[in-house]
Order: structure tokens, then sequence, then C-alpha cells
């Protein structure tokens, strides 16, 4: 990642209302090691690219955080409580989740089981594609961007599995379903990406 894709980024993320409102009372958000994260970040990239407004079609943005001192559900939800408060007109669903905790629940809804996440950063590095392998956050008076894939993809429009937890069924789902709102994403085969 060099300075020019981050500042790119962050010029785009500026233009989405419902990410620079986030990130503007960041201090507020207050959760242990947060960062927005995923699907937003890329979508608003995506979108700009096709012309269209930034928050077309973004359905929820994603908050992580990672707090392994409280791995209840009741926390977690009492988080996600206060900052859909927080951001009540805001306009879009915020989802808030203690990567401390998806362990516990991962099996029930993926079919699998995964180890514990050490950290948030971990568990961004497994998230399903290259592209929204990514969080951001306010740092001073710039952006502080965690991408393990780096931003090449993300910027360039490409869609690639990130193999590390995603199965091939899920992947092919969320991609079909972007095409429709993205259609000059370039989009990678399963099959195209070594594990």
């Amino acid at each position: 990642m060099d300075g020019t894709q981050i500042n790119q980024l962050a010029a785009a993320l500026t233009g989405n209302h419902f990410i620079s409102s986030v990130l503007h009372r960041w201090p507020e958000v207050n959760l242990p090691n947060g960062w927005l994260a995923a699907g937003a970040i890329a979508q608003t990239v995506w979108n700009i690219a096709h012309g269209r407004a930034p928050e077309a079609d973004i359905k929820d943005i994603d908050l992580v955080y990672f707090d392994g001192d409280d791995l209840s559900a009741e926390a977690e939800l009492r988080n996600e409580a206060r900052i859909r408060e927080l951001f009540g007109n805001l306009g879009v669903a915020v989802d808030v989740k203690n990567e401390a905790r998806v362990h516990l629940w991962y099996q029930a809804k993926f079919g699998t089981s995964i180890p514990p996440y050490r950290s948030v950063e971990e568990a961004i590095t497994t998230f399903p594609t290259t592209a929204t392998a990514i969080g951001v956050r306010p740092q001073g008076s710039r952006l502080e961007v965690y991408a393990p894939f780096g931003l090449d993809d993300l910027l360039g429009l490409v869609v690639r599995p990130n193999k590390a937890q995603i199965t091939q069924a899920i992947y092919e789902a969320k991609v079909a379903r972007w095409h429709l709102c993205w259609p000059e994403l370039k989009i990678c085969g399963w099959h195209d990406t070594p594990a």
C-alpha cells in the first residue's frame, strides 16, 4: 500500500455519507481495537467506479472489535444497541461484531469450526475476498488502513476469493449478487485462485 492508494481510498470514503459520519464520530464508537470493515468499504469504491452514488446498494456498515475479556453475546448486543442508537438517523444498518467470540457461533452458521481469533486483524485476514479483507479507522488527521492483501484488487475492481475460511458456494453466491450491482467487477473464479 502506498500513500497514493490510501489517499484514493480516503477520498472515496469521505464521499460516502454513511461511512464519513461513522468515522467522524469515531471517539463515540469507543470499541476496543475497533475498525470499520469489509463490504461497505469495497462497495463504496465500486459505486464510485460505476458512476453511482457512493452509498448505492450498501445494506449495512460492519464495525468489528476485539474484547477477549467478555465473550458474552449480551455484551456484543449491548455494544450493537448503543451504536445503532448513536447512528439511528443514518439510514443504514450498523452491524457490530466482537471478533473474539466468532468461534463460538461460526460452526452453527457455516458448518465448520474455526479456532479463536487472537485479534481483529487476524479476523480481517480471513474475510471472504481480497478486496473486502479491509479495515479502516481514523488515526489523528489521517486514515489508518489494515489491508492484508493490499489495495490493488480493491482499487482495480478485482474480486478474488480469500480461501482462508470461505467455501466455494458462499463465494459464488456473493459474487453473483455483486455482479448484478457492479457489472464492471473483474471476478476471479474459485479455481483461478490458489488456496
